[in-house]
């Protein structure tokens, strides 16, 4: 007796200790950590930086993990944080489903481009179920994209020139690194004399003097970059103010000169004149004086001098501007095109900007005598092409002359008036419009014609006609038409300087400004059972209709319509033959999932307690007990008693119904003894209904080495299955019973056959 006392004791300790084990463990992932380089031949020393680049990308992670096992269907992520080693946008550098039973192996990865910095960490993610593991330490981690050195210049230079700089009196200088693409998405190294500088950025600025350069700050991947830049030698001098002295004229005529004069002369500095920021002159001593010559096109601009000697720094003037004097415009201020009706005039004229101008006009090509105003009147024997010739008066500038667009002017032999609608139109649509002359074209004699809408529109007369009749008062350029008794088609008559003409017709519908409502007696389908009325407050007695479902006319006359299909319904009344179109109104099917229950329709309590139930989604709610009587008509119901009860729930005409079972929680425990022998008794492990037939508690037995036997939700009761073969006697399980992540209850299971 006392060997099997022994191998029960035995058996019972196993048991408690695997209880244990798996209450208090999951899956246990590991820090991931820097492993040797595993591509053959295999490295024999982790790496402790990470300095990829185009020739070199790859690096290797040792990952290790414990039971029990995850889940066929999963996968270990490998993942990378930013550079201070935060996870909120992790980075996923490698994944692996093929290492579900393998708990020591390595990852492969490659740096993303855009690496850089000291503090990245890793992690890894197990996906069912789903696990994180601890991160990694920090590791300094760089992806060199750039390993070739860097260039700098001072800001405003195209290039690094002959490698110097000078900066005035106490002033300061930027240099920047230039030609590198996206050149501030790096940090940098600045030095002065090798001695290193604070700024990081991709320029800096500077007021001592120095030998300046920089590099890419790849961190403690530096010495791998080789990005040391050109250098820039800085100096620093003083400011002499220099200027040009105000010269005699700022504006010239052509052929005329003005010199410019530098403030400083004598001091043996160097000078160079610039004009519109690029040098006229070569770097000449002493050479302070520049000659502007108006003879030359394009002598206008801004000119200023720049100088440079010992004991001085670079300096460039204030601008001084030179303008043209004989630089002017001319702007023709009448339409290109002009008719001149019998017994009127019309005045052709110009403007211009320059100064004292002179006119003369000229017809066909012909200056016209006494025509030297920057105006000319002409009558309807002045037919012709006409501009006007502005010059300069005296001086070097009076040959300067610039002739104005030119202007048609003829007599017209006819007048026609074109009317158009004033906005979007739609017959049938618009419940009111505008309609306006648009055009008013003349015909020339010889074929021509001349749009004078703007011309001569203010000054026509008009009479609107509608199906050939005056409209009285309708005397106006437009015409308002906002009533279905307007409804016609219209032209206008015009007048203007014994010119007469009668427009093109154009036709008016409007619909009638009139709202066209419907309503109904539900706007949810419950079936053929229940019948739902659409009408309208409007009075269709005499009028001629339809009705619509989904835009299909239903062929109904009657004043109201009778309908059990959903769909989408209006009314269309026929106005002096325009639809009028009603709103548009819709009826749902109806959706018995839109009542909810905030518990399963089978409720569990322990006797002698309560439960309460709310419902919602409908409109109103009655709740029944079995005897077909009514406990509540609110939305929530409080049960104290077993029973089938049904709630009835209202959306509008239509009643869902929901069968309820309450039940009193079982006060037996889960059983730990199964006699799988076929007797009928006890041989299947039964647990109470509180997590029996429940959709989302998960019920897992495992044997005694850990493996997973069974896992199911909603348990029916129907553990051990006939199939299940017992290949010992007395054989221990262990059993977890989860909702969600929460375990509910986990124990032993002895089945003895």
């Amino acid at each position: 007796m006392k060997p099997q006392l022994r191998t029960s004791l035995t058996s019972i300790f196993t048991a408690f200790a695997m209880l244990a084990y798996l209450a208090t463990t999951a899956q246990s992932l590991n820090a991931p950590v820097a492993a040797p380089n595993q591509t053959p031949p295999a490295g024999s020393s982790p790496w402790s930086q990470a300095c990829a680049s185009d020739s070199f990308n790859d690096y290797w992670v040792n990952f290790t993990w414990g039971p029990p096992l995850v889940n066929g269907d999963n996968e270990f992520i490998l993942e990378l944080s930013d550079a201070n080693g935060d996870f909120g946008s992790p980075v996923e550098l490698a994944r692996d489903n093929s290492k579900n039973t393998t708990f020591d192996f390595y990852f492969q990865f490659a740096l993303p481009a855009d690496t850089r910095g000291e503090g990245y960490r890793m992690r890894v993610r197990s996906t069912s179920p789903a696990v994180t593991s601890p991160v990694s330490v920090p590791y300094p981690m760089y992806y060199i994209s750039v390993n070739t050195g860097l260039t700098i210049r001072p800001q405003g230079q195209a290039d690094f020139g002959d490698g110097t700089a000078q900066v005035c009196d106490g002033n300061s200088i930027t240099l920047e690194v230039y030609d590198l693409p996206n050149a501030d998405t790096y940090q940098y190294n600045w030095y002065r004399s090798g001695t290193p500088l604070a700024d990081k950025g991709s320029s800096i600025t500077v007021s001592q003097s120095g030998m300046y350069n920089v590099e890419i700050d790849y961190g403690s991947c530096s010495g791998s970059g080789n990005t040391l830049s050109n250098l820039i030698d800085v100096t620093v001098g003083s400011s002499l103010g220099i200027a040009i002295n105000p010269p005699a004229k700022t504006s010239l005529c052509s052929g005329e000169t003005v010199d410019l004069v530098a403030n400083i002369t004598g001091m043996g500095l160097t000078y160079t004149w610039f004009k519109d920021g690029s040098p006229v002159t070569s770097p000449v001593v002493d050479d302070d004086t520049y000659t502007v010559d108006a003879s030359i096109a394009g002598f206008e601009g801004d000119y200023e001098v720049e100088v440079f000697g010992a004991g001085a720094c670079v300096e460039r003037s204030a601008a001084v501007t030179i303008t043209n004097a004989g630089n002017f415009t001319v702007t023709r201020d009448n339409p290109a095109e002009l008719v001149v009706l019998p017994g009127f005039t019309e005045t052709l004229s110009v403007s211009t900007d320059a100064t004292s101008p002179t006119y003369q006009w000229y017809k066909d090509g012909a200056a016209v005598p006494g025509a030297t105003s920057n105006t000319l009147v002409v009558g309807e024997t002045d037919s012709g092409a006409y501009y006007a010739r502005v010059s300069l008066s005296g001086g070097a500038c009076a040959s300067t002359s610039i002739d104005s667009d030119p202007t048609n002017v003829a007599v017209p032999t006819s007048i026609d008036a074109t009317i158009a609608y004033a906005s979007t139109y739609a017959e049938c649509v618009n419940t009111d419009i505008v309609l306006e002359i648009s055009t008013l074209t003349a015909d020339i004699s010889g074929g021509g014609t001349i749009d004078v809408t703007s011309q001569l529109v203010s000054s026509i007369s008009a009479q609107w006609k509608k199906d050939g009749a005056n409209v009285a008062g309708a005397t106006s350029n437009s015409i308002s038409l906002t009533n279905i008794s307007e409804n016609g088609n219209y032209d206008v008559d015009i007048a203007i300087g014994g010119y007469t003409d009668t427009s093109n017709a154009l036709s008016v519908r409007l619909l009638v400004n009139e709202l066209l409502t419907i309503n109904s007696t539900s706007t949810t389908s419950c079936g053929p059972s229940e019948i739902i009325t659409l009408s309208t407050p409007t009075d269709l007695n005499g009028e001629t209709f339809s009705w619509y479902r989904d835009g299909v006319d239903l062929g109904n006359s009657s004043e109201t319509l009778d309908t059990t299909e959903p769909g989408t319904y209006q009314l269309v009344i026929d106005r002096n033959g325009c639809p009028l179109g009603s709103n548009e109104l819709v009826i749902s099917p109806l959706n018995p999932d839109l009542i909810t229950l905030d518990s399963p329709d089978n409720v569990v309590f322990p006797e002698g307690t309560s439960r309460t139930v709310t419902a919602s989604g409908a409109d109103s709610y009655r709740w029944l007990d079995q005897n077909n009587i009514e406990m509540s008509s609110s939305s929530s119901m409080t049960f104290t008693d077993e029973g089938s009860f049904l709630l009835i729930a209202m959306i509008g005409n239509c009643q869902v119904s929901r069968a309820i079972t309450v039940e009193y929680q079982d006060t037996f425990k889960v059983p730990n003894v199964v006699s799988a022998n076929g007797d009928g008794i006890n041989d299947l492990w039964v647990i109470p209904n509180s997590f029996s037939n429940k959709t989302e508690v998960n019920v897992i037995i495992y044997n005694d080495r850990g493996e997973e036997v069974f896992n199911v939700f909603n348990y029916q009761n129907n553990w051990p299955e006939s199939s299940t073969s017992f290949p010992r006697q007395n054989m221990v399980f262990y059993y977890k019973i989860r909702n969600n992540s929460e375990v509910l209850k986990q124990g032993t299971i002895t089945v003895i056959r």
